[in-house]
Parts: structure tokens; sequence; C-alpha cells
């Protein structure tokens, strides 16, 4: 079940290969999400020594949060990988123009999971070339259902 999507993701990025990492939440934090209270859209994925962190992801505090805690909304957020797929991830970001971001939050077995992907940047030619083949597509869509009439 799908929380929390990136739609900007598709249109500024080819996503070549899809992963899905645990987070490490605070309580508060937990239960925002929980309430959809999240946004992804200005989210990316870094590389830091051996580990990967989630920056810019937006959690909005909830009012009846605990009060002994400071909430930050855009804090460092922690990914868990296994090692392997933390090595593999650090040779593919290293070459040139490959970057980590993130696709979607949602419910894996009750655990919050992200799901991210490993993208390189599109061009403005390769957006409106996209753009009009999702145009194009819409279109034969609408022609055939005429069409079947």
């Amino acid at each position: 079940m799908s929380i929390a999507q990136n739609k900007k993701a598709g249109f500024d990025y080819t996503i070549e290969e899809r992963f899905e990492a645990g987070l490490v939440l605070a309580g508060w934090e937990v239960k925002s999400i929980r309430a959809g209270q999240v946004h992804l859209k200005e989210a990316f994925v870094i590389v830091r020594g051996e580990e990967l962190w989630l920056l810019n992801a937006h959690i909005t505090p909830l009012a009846t949060a605990s009060k002994h805690v400071q909430p930050e909304p855009t804090r460092t957020r922690k990914l868990l990988l296994n090692a392997a797929e933390i090595r593999k991830l650090i040779g593919k970001v290293e070459r040139a123009g490959y970057s980590l971001v993130p696709l979607d939050l949602h419910f894996t077995r009750g655990r919050i999971k992200l799901a991210f992907g490993l993208a390189k940047g599109k061009r403005q030619f390769e957006k409106r070339k996209a753009e009009q083949d999702k145009d194009w597509k819409r279109q034969q869509g609408r022609l055939l259902k005429q069409s079947k009439r």
C-alpha cells in the first residue's frame, strides 16, 4: 500500500533499477507517515561512507505527537540495506550521471519501506519526447475507443 509517491522522479529521470530499503524513524515520524503527512518531492538519497541517507524528505509532525521531543521535519534519515547491495549501489553511483532518487514510500508487512531508483537525469529534449509519446498513447486510446463504437 503506497503512502507517498514522487511523481516528479519519472519525469526528471530515467529509472534504470529499483531498490527497496527500510528507514530508521522516530516514533512521531511513524505516526505522521501513517497519517499521510509526508512529501518526497524534494527528497534525494546520498552515499556517505558505507551508508545510504535520505535527505529533504518532509515529514510534518502531528499536533498530538509527544511534547518532550523537538520534531525536525526534514532531518537526515538512514536507509537500511544489505552491505552487498550498498557496495553495488556505491559502484554505480560513482559513474557519471547516476543518482539515487526516492520513488515512493509504502508499507510492506506492516513496516514502512522506501522504494528508490538508480536514475540518470533526462535532458530537456528527452522530457519533451516523453511527453509527446504519452500524449500520442492517450490519443490512440481515444481513437480506438471511438472506432469500437
